[in-house]
């Protein structure tokens, strides 16, 4: 791989990628999205989404395996919540390190060389494994998912990827793109300070919450929250194609959070959403801002009533 791919930034690899897609007919949205939309029948749509955890990015070394476990599941589900669909059957894809013994796989026994256990484990592989998948499965029950499938290699970090498909009703299909001018910004809870708490790794999707957001009021843009506030609203900002105002006073944190955190610190998983002004007082969840014409101009307004430009990024996963 080139040096220039190597420095690049996800999103923009990400939008590298969009000019390769091969859409056929049965696709109706691809990258750009939580998950992709394809064709399913009359009334629904298939949702289908991945999310890769990679030791040292996602989790520490010596992280519990069942909470790896959890989050590599639970993050695919917080994706198809946020596109008002609800999770069907998902594959695994496990990337264990040659450090360990041996590993039983999704497909079978596999075979290491005898190294040093896993670093921060003092488990055996065999225990940490069955961990790991304890995680996985205690949150597919949790959430309706049948595993279905997978594969396991050999690799220099503990990497676990989810495939998940899902399904939605098209009437609540919900995407970054349809946000409007007059339109109040919601998210679903407090944020900031997730990986320091340890939240990242046992946060629960908002797929209870996503359903009642869709029936309930008309939702224009929605999306979850893995990179931050000021991040991901800057997607639905460039997928609407309009400008935003925060306010700095409604902004919920968690305790001992700077506002600085709760706007870029990442892998909060709350729901980021927009609903129309009609609907904006019913909507029980808080409030953080509105959007403006001011097309990808993000703006906050300080406690004082002060509005500025805010620079601040979210977090970057690569």
């Amino acid at each position: 791989m080139c040096p220039d791919v190597l420095n690049m930034h996800e999103f923009e690899l990400i939008n590298k990628f969009k000019g390769f897609q091969n859409l056929t007919p049965r696709v109706v949205r691809g990258i750009g999205d939580d998950a992709a939309v394809l064709a399913l029948d009359r009334k629904r749509y298939q949702l289908f989404t991945t999310d890769m955890c990679v030791e040292g990015v996602h989790f520490a070394t010596g992280t519990p395996a069942h909470k790896i476990g959890w989050k590599a599941m639970a993050v695919n589900v917080s994706d198809i919540a946020a596109m008002g669909g609800r999770p069907t059957c998902a594959v695994v894809s496990l990337g264990i390190p040659s450090r360990t013994r041996h590993a039983v796989g999704l497909t079978g026994h596999i075979e290491f060389p005898r190294r040093k256990p896993l670093t921060g484990n003092s488990m055996c592989p065999d225990v940490f494994t069955r961990g790991l998948y304890q995680g996985l499965h205690a949150c597919a029950r949790k959430f309706g998912v049948s595993i279905v499938g997978g594969d396991t290699v050999a690799s220099d970090k503990l990497v676990i990827n989810v495939a998940l498909l899902g399904e939605v009703e098209k009437k609540y299909l919900v995407t970054r793109a349809g946000a409007k001018k007059g339109d109040h910004i919601f998210v679903t809870g407090p944020l900031g300070g997730s990986f320091k708490s340890g939240r990242h790794l046992s946060f629960m999707p908002r797929l209870k919450e996503a359903q009642k957001i869709v029936r309930h009021y008309k939702p224009t843009a929605m999306m979850d929250i893995s990179d931050g506030l000021a991040g991901d609203l800057r997607h639905i900002l460039k997928a609407s194609g309009v400008g935003a105002l925060l306010a700095e006073a409604c902004i919920p944190l968690y305790k001992d959070v700077t506002l600085a955190q709760g706007l870029s610190d990442g892998e909060d998983f709350e729901l980021l959403f927009t609903v129309p002004s009609s609907m904006a007082r019913k909507c029980p969840f808080p409030v953080v801002g509105v959007i403006t014409d001011r097309k990808g101009k993000l703006m906050i307004k300080d406690r004082n009533g002060k509005e500025k430009l805010l620079t601040l990024k979210g977090f970057e996963h690569c």
